[in-house]
């Protein structure tokens, strides 16, 4: 899937399949650079490759630590033994938190002088707890902007000191960069948490790396944790880096929304990933789930209805974030509590969450440290639809609202923020998820496809779409109000205003219901007149997508396939002879009591033809993927059964 600076995700109906996850943002950045400060020859594998692990790397080759890629995901990485070979360097980490922590940790730590920055972001992410604790060390590290924030300034210091202090309500990568830090000293240092330590699990994760690094912290509790004199790293000599438990979260939850089952392999009951207990509380919101030593599956509740929950998230900080997307679909109220780092992260998540929640229709509440979230609707199709949500530059908020595309589509504003971490991640998300099935029939005027497409809907409980209505609406109006139909911008600014609602075979425009002056000669000449513009037909492009609503929708046209909806299951162009047409159209309209000329018809339609073919707008002709009906010798029964045996071989 390519990505640009917006991608429309179509509405979802289901979900189910296998996915292979990326590496543990985590731990990749863990391992990189023990592996750079431990003595020996580290060969890390399943490393994940993103923008993240990209900073780490470059940041390493800059000190002169030796990393060679070897494929697959692989690098052999040379240590140092705590000693950078280079001793003057300006480091640029991105917004790469678990870069940009740990390295100010170690280079404080290394002796040498060094400049670290990042993106503007980055410099609005607090640090000011991590510099306090490493200057209680002999540390002599400069704010070069605001105090407490990047860019910083480390200069050779002389280093002295047995104990930090550093608070743990704030971001829990302080401790962890002091924790890897504190080898280099060579001498035994404890540091005390000050309050609550948030994210225990992910201080999990640093002990469980530093261990396989030959370095064992001793623990009091989550108060004080000390690296004993005489501990220096040692390359395991392979290390294997586990799936990214927080990236499992949003298939999990697909599979919770979606039916499923759908199956995560990378992250299981042996991992050490805090983040895999987010299955545990998709469970009590009534989703299906098993697990192996390497693998995790999220069925739908047997009832299909996912429960609300009030959780305290302190142990999921990440997968949190989903639980709130999660929440569209549970009936109830969801309270996700204790997620105050939430605002120090790549943006202000629960002020993010929270705006963009508002745009499906979600009533919302926020707090310091907590997020409220009600759907106006249970389950699908939400309340709003085709909304644009902003990303703010997060890679996770990209990734939780691809599962809003349930029942709605939705727009990602700035998609590629995945690469942060999971670079492939709406491609992958693409394979386990079923779109709502389009069957679009596309063709020449009166040929019949507006009988037949209306039937299949009836006969699959789909919804119809007349999408010429829309344009007979359009000429409606315009002479309604006086505007001309060569008026290009009017007409388009009359597009977009104007209201219509289909119920059944009742059309209302604006408000008013629309009779059978819609079929009227008049009107479909202006149709065809309206449609060939540009402006116009932009205009009326989200119009047409919104009707596209569980459980399916058949649609009829002459751009349904190949411009409206071009990922439709079944395309079909359905003609028939001109003559036949005129014919069909005679009979149409003395059935209604309304004047009519066969010969007057006839010469019409072929002008029609002629205008639609040439027309530069979506011009009216049978694309490569759509299959031909061509409809002067059956009947409408044959029809139909012709395009519901196309959709049978097709539907998933």
């Amino acid at each position: 899937m390519n990505h640009a600076e917006f991608l429309n995700l179509p509405p979802l109906l289901s979900a189910g399949g296998t996915v292979r996850l990326p590496g543990s943002k985590s731990i990749s950045n863990r391992v990189l650079l023990l592996a750079a400060l431990s003595n020996g020859v580290t060969v890390v594998r399943d490393l994940l490759r993103s923008d993240d692990t990209d900073r780490m790397l470059e940041g390493l080759q800059t000190l002169g630590v030796s990393v060679e890629s070897l494929g697959n995901n692989a690098y052999k990485v040379t240590g140092c033994g705590g000693n950078f070979p280079v001793k003057d360097a300006e480091l640029f980490l991105g917004n790469a938190g678990t870069a940009f922590r740990p390295l100010t940790a170690a280079l404080a730590l290394a002796g040498g002088s060094y400049q670290l920055s990042g993106v503007a972001r980055m410099h609005e992410r607090p640090i000011g707890d991590l510099v306090d604790a490493l200057r209680q060390l002999g540390a002599n590290i400069d704010c070069l902007g605001n105090d407490g924030f990047p860019p910083l300034q480390i200069h050779p210091a002389k280093l002295a000191g047995d104990t930090a202090q550093v608070r743990g309500n704030v971001s829990s990568q302080f401790l962890t960069a002091l924790l890897m830090a504190l080898p280099l000293l060579g001498r035994t240092v404890t540091v005390d948490v000050v309050g609550e330590l948030i994210s225990k699990p992910y201080i999990e994760i640093t002990l469980a790396m530093m261990a396989r690094f030959g370095v064992t912290v001793q623990r009091n509790g989550w108060q004080s944790f000390t690296v004993t004199a005489g501990s220096c790293y040692v390359s395991p000599g392979e290390i294997y880096v586990e799936g990214d438990a927080s990236s499992a979260s949003y298939f999990l939850a697909a599979g919770a929304i979606g039916g499923g089952p759908v199956r995560v392999l990378g992250v299981g009951s042996a991992s050490v990933q805090g983040d895999v207990k987010f299955s545990d509380e998709l469970a009590k919101m009534g989703a299906v789930i098993s697990m192996g030593e390497n693998w995790i599956e999220a069925t739908a509740p047997a009832d299909g209805k996912l429960k609300a929950i009030e959780l305290d998230c302190n142990h999921i900080p990440d997968a949190a974030m989903t639980l709130a997307v999660a929440a569209l679909y549970a009936e109830g109220t969801t309270t996700l509590r204790n997620i105050a780092s939430w605002r120090v992260k790549e943006t202000d998540r629960i002020h993010a969450m929270a705006t963009e929640l508002r745009k499906v229709g979600a009533l919302v509440e926020e707090g310091e440290d907590f997020i409220r979230i009600t759907p106006t609707t249970v389950g699908y199709p939400l309340l709003a639809t085709g909304c644009s949500i902003d990303t703010y530059d997060d890679h996770r908020m990209a990734m939780c609202f691809s599962l809003a595309a349930f029942g709605n589509g939705i727009r990602i504003n700035d998609p590629r923020c995945v690469g942060k971490t999971f670079p492939d991640y709406f491609a992958e998300f693409s394979k386990v998820t079923q779109s709502v099935p389009v069957i679009a029939i596309d063709g020449p005027s009166a040929s019949g496809k507006g009988t037949v497409a209306q039937r299949v809907a009836s006969e699959l409980g789909f919804h119809y779409l007349d999408s010429g209505a829309l344009y007979r609406l359009l000429a409606t109006a315009a002479m309604r109000d006086g505007v001309a139909l060569d008026d290009e911008s009017e007409l388009a600014d009359l597009a977009s205003r104007m209201k219509v609602v289909f119920k059944g075979e009742q059309i209302w425009l604006d408000g008013a219901l629309v009779g059978d002056e819609l079929r009227g000669e008049a009107c479909a000449s202006g149709a065809s007149k309206v449609a060939s513009l540009h402006q116009v037909r932009a205009a009326l492009l989200a119009k047409q997508r919104d009707f596209r609503k569980a459980p399916g929708l058949v649609t009829d046209g002459r751009d349904m396939g190949s411009v409206v909806f071009p990922d439709a299951a079944l395309k079909i162009f359905l003609t028939a002879s001109a003559q036949i047409r005129a014919e069909r159209r005679y009979k149409q309209l003395k059935e209604k009591g309304m004047d009519a000329n066969i010969a007057d018809l006839l010469q019409d339609i072929r002008a029609r033809d002629e205008r639609d073919t040439q027309r530069s707008a979506a011009p009216l002709q049978q694309y490569p993927d759509a299959s031909l009906l061509d409809t002067t010798a059956l009947d409408v029964d044959q029809a139909v059964k012709f395009v519901l045996a196309g959709y049978s071989c097709k539907a998933p």
